[in-house]
């Protein structure tokens, strides 16, 4: 926990709806939490179109955003509440998920106090905080997040109307309305495995006048997992442990989260374990 200062909040935000931006924020808090020995709290703030529960194979969440809403109207939450409201995420020590808001009708009560709160409760109770808003502004947690947020990651990818029009639309016209600068993120590109040409990377960048954080190519695999909601479990594994590796390290580096040590074996000791275990028999 952290007790001396307000943890950081890594906000993901995209451009348009449907692109990755769960995908993408989901992975970064599954790094962060992998590498080091940091208590990691994935807030699900996307109202409208909550997926995460469906990714991970939670078809119907113990608990979640809905759970608390009682304590946020009436600002009661403590750190340790709002700890045992998330969900652990099993393989991946460390990272805690707040399930979101499965009624979409309802999305338009929670308040601007009540996600303030929330983010100041999350920000006492873990070492780093992420939080998934979705493309979606017309509600108070997209409006909030960003507003907190130590950093501010738009994700787009390279087709023209989600870079440019929609990147001007939403960043460039609405933020500011909210006292947030157009050139107040980092950009991260999400490559899909069906798109024809698109436009280069540093184009994106030049375009939305933004610093690359970095790339994500979302595979037929990967998109295979989200279906059948192993997600989680793929991240962990060999095949998915470089999706955000290179971003999440140099978010770690920034905020001073210590990568965790891991135990030096001899060559030697690991030519007997490997002997022991049969290994090359």
């Amino acid at each position: 926990m952290n007790a001396t200062s307000a943890a950081p909040l890594l906000v993901f935000i995209g451009t348009t709806p449907n692109i990755g931006t769960t995908v993408a924020a989901f992975a970064a808090a599954c790094r962060i939490a992998e590498s080091s020995s940091a208590m990691v709290g994935y807030l699900c703030l996307n109202l409208k179109s909550a997926k995460l529960q469906r990714y991970i194979g939670v078809d119907r969440p113990a608990v979640g955003m809905e759970h608390i809403r009682p304590e946020l109207r009436d600002r009661s939450l403590r750190p340790e509440q709002l700890a045992r409201c998330t969900y652990p995420v099993n393989g991946i020590t460390g990272l805690h998920v707040l399930f979101g808001n499965m009624d979409r009708d309802q999305a338009e009560f929670y308040t601007t106090d009540q996600i303030e709160y929330l983010l100041e409760t999350a920000r006492r109770t873990f070492d780093i905080v992420v939080a998934d808003v979705g493309a979606y502004w017309d509600n108070a947690a997209t409006v909030c997040a960003v507003r907190e947020a130590s950093t501010r990651v738009l994700v787009t990818t390279n087709a023209l109307s989600h870079f440019q029009e929609d990147c001007s639309r939403w960043i460039g016209q609405i933020s500011p309305l909210f006292g947030v600068p157009s050139n107040g993120y980092e950009l991260l590109v999400i490559h899909s495995p069906w798109a024809m040409g698109g436009f280069r990377v540093k184009d994106v960048s030049k375009e939305t006048g933004l610093p690359l954080a970095g790339e994500l190519q979302l595979t037929k695999p990967l998109l295979m997992q989200l279906d059948s909601g192993q997600y989680d479990k793929w991240l962990a594994a060999a095949e998915g442990q470089a999706v955000m590796q290179q971003p999440a390290k140099q978010w770690m580096q920034q905020y001073g989260i210590q990568r965790a040590r891991q135990a030096y074996r001899q060559p030697w000791y690991r030519k007997l374990l490997a002997h022991r275990n049969g290994v090359g028999s």
